[in-house]
C-alpha cells in the first residue's frame, strides 16, 4: 500500500490533510513557498487550530514529516496532492494562478506511476481543462503514465462534531483508472469514500453545497431586515419554524458571509456558466444581499445611538474572525464593518482572542482588552463574531449599548439597552 505522499500547499487544507495522513501511518512530504510555515512546522509548531502541536512534533521526530520549498521533493512520493488557493480577484473572476504556478512546478519532477489529486475549489472543467494539460507537457499521459483526480476539499473549521476523516471524502479522476486510484488513496484515511463519475460531477459537488449556504445565509439575512421593518424577532420566527421536523434547514442571520469558500465558490459556478452564455439570477441576488450587510448594521447602529454620522464615536467591535472559535479572518464581514466605521470617522477598537492585530487600509489596530473599564468607555459594543469566550456578562454589565449582530446575548439580563440584529425594533434597557 502507497505509504508516501506528497501535499503541496500547507494551508488550512493542506495542514489538516497531512496530519490526517499522518495519523494513519503515512510519510507526508510537505511543499509550500512560506518559509514562516515551513519553520513554525520545523519547530513542532502548528498555526493551525485544528491541528495539534503533538501530531507535527512526534511526525517530525519520527521522520515521517518532510517539509521542502522546492518541488523536488515530490520525486519520493507515489501520491501527491494539490491544496493551493484558489481566490477570486477584485474583479470577482476565478484566480488560478497558484493552482498554474504549482502544476508548472510539479510536471518538472513528475514520473511515470503517480497520482496527482487536486483538492482546491474551483470550476467545473478545472481539472481536465486546466491541471491535466499542464502535467502533461512533461511527456507523460493521463491514464497511462500518470494518473490525475479531484477531491473537493470538506474542511471545516472549529467544528468540533464531525472531524476531517469523518466527513464523507467525494472522489473522481481524468480516467477510470485515475478514480479507481484516487478512491484507493483516500479509501485508506477517511471513514466513507464517495465515488462519483467524473471530476467535473466532482467539481460541481463542492459549488453546490458553498452555493446552497450561500443562497440560504443570504436569504435569511434579507428575511431579518424585513424582520426589523415589521417589528418581529427573526431569531424567535427561526425557533419557531425549527420545529417542522421535515421540509425546513434553519439558518441563522450575521453581518454577512465570510471564509474562504462559502462567498468564493458561487462566483466560480457563476463564471464558469457566463462562458456558455447562462447566469444565474440567485449566486447575483445573494451577492448583493451579502455585500450589502455591513452597510445595513451600519444604519442600524445609527438609528441605536440616533446619530445620522459615526464622526467621534468609539465603538467596540466584539470578535472579527469571519465565524466563532477560529483564528481566520479571509472574507471577514466584521473587517468590512470596520472599514465602514473608520470611513464614517469613529474610533474602533476591537478584541478577539485570536487576532492580535488588524490592518486596516494601511492602519494597524492591536487588539484591546475586553475589561470593565474599555467596555464602559465605548459608545456601543457591537457583537460581530460570537467567540465562545467573549464575556457577555460583562459587556450587560457595563455598555451603555450593545449591537449583537449573532443573538449571542439571548435570554441573558444587564444594564446595557440591547439591540438586536433582525430582532425587530430598537430594543430596551
Amino acid at each position: 500500500m502507497d505509504r508516501n505522499i506528497a501535499i503541496i500547499g500547507l494551508g488550512y487544507v493542506g495542514l489538516p490533510l497531512a496530519a490526517a495522513f499522518l495519523n494513519k501511518g503515512y510519510s507526508v512530504i510537505g511543499i509550500d513557498l512560506d518559509q514562516q510555515k515551513l519553520e513554525s512546522l520545523q519547530k513542532g509548531k502548528s498555526y493551525i487550530a485544528d491541528v495539534p502541536d503533538r501530531i507535527i512534533q512526534l511526525a517530525i521526530e519520527q521522520g515521517r514529516f518532510t517539509l521542502f520549498s522546492e518541488f523536488s521533493a515530490v520525486t519520493l512520493a507515489e501520491s501527491v496532492i494539490i491544496c493551493v488557493p484558489t481566490p477570486l480577484t477584485k474583479e470577482h473572476v476565478p484566480d488560478l494562478s497558484y493552482l498554474i504556478d504549482a502544476a508548472e512546478h510539479l510536471r518538472v519532477y513528475l514520473r511515470a506511476g503517480q497520482l496527482v489529486t487536486l483538492e482546491s475549489s474551483t470550476y467545473p472543467g478545472t481539472t481536465k481543462e486546466v491541471l491535466m494539460p499542464l502535467l502533461e507537457e512533461s511527456g507523460l499521459i493521463t491514464g497511462k503514465d500518470i494518473f490525475i483526480g479531484f477531491s473537493p476539499e470538506r474542511v471545516d473549521p472549529g467544528n468540533e462534531q464531525f472531524s476531517l476523516t469523518s466527513i464523507p471524502k467525494v472522489v473522481s479522476g481524468v480516467t477510470g483508472e485515475c478514480a479507481l486510484r484516487t478512491e484507493r488513496l483516500y479509501k485508506n484515511v477517511f471513514d466513507k469514500v464517495i465515488r462519483v463519475s467524473s471530476t467535473d460531477t466532482a467539481e460541481m459537488t463542492k459549488l453546490l453545497e458553498n452555493t446552497f449556504r450561500f443562497v440560504n445565509i443570504s436569504f435569511i439575512n434579507e428575511f431579518a431586515v424585513l424582520c426589523d421593518k415589521l417589528n418581529i424577532n427573526v431569531w424567535e420566527v427561526v425557533e419557531a419554524a425549527s420545529s417542522k421536523p421535515f421540509g425546513y434547514t434553519a439558518f441563522y442571520p450575521g453581518p454577512g458571509i465570510g471564509g474562504h469558500c462559502i462567498p468564493v465558490d458561487p462566483h466560480y459556478l457563476q463564471w464558469k456558466t457566463q462562458q456558455i452564455g447562462v447566469t444565474s439570477s440567485f449566486i447575483e441576488l445573494s451577492s448583493r444581499i451579502n455585500r450589502s450587510m455591513p452597510a445595513y448594521v451600519l444604519s442600524r447602529l445609527k438609528e441605536a445611538l440616533e446619530q445620522k454620522s459615526m464622526k467621534g464615536l468609539r465603538i467596540f467591535i466584539m470578535g472579527i474572525t469571519f465565524k466563532k472559535n477560529v483564528a481566520d479572518i479571509r472574507g471577514s464581514s466584521s473587517i468590512d464593518l470596520i472599514r465602514l466605521l473608520v470611513k464614517e470617522g469613529a474610533e474602533v477598537i476591537y478584541y478577539d482572542p485570536y487576532i492580535a492585530e488588524l490592518d486596516v487600509q494601511g492602519t494597524v489596530l492591536k487588539a484591546t482588552k475586553a475589561s470593565s473599564s474599555e467596555i464602559r468607555r465605548a459608545d456601543c459594543v457591537v457583537i460581530a463574531t460570537d467567540h465562545r469566550d467573549l464575556p457577555l456578562e460583562r459587556i450587560l454589565k457595563h455598555s451603555r449599548l450593545v449591537f449583537d449582530t449573532r443573538n449571542a446575548t439571548a435570554g441573558m439580563a444587564g444594564k446595557a439597552k440591547v439591540v438586536v440584529l433582525g430582532g425587530g425594533g430598537l430594543g430596551s434597557a
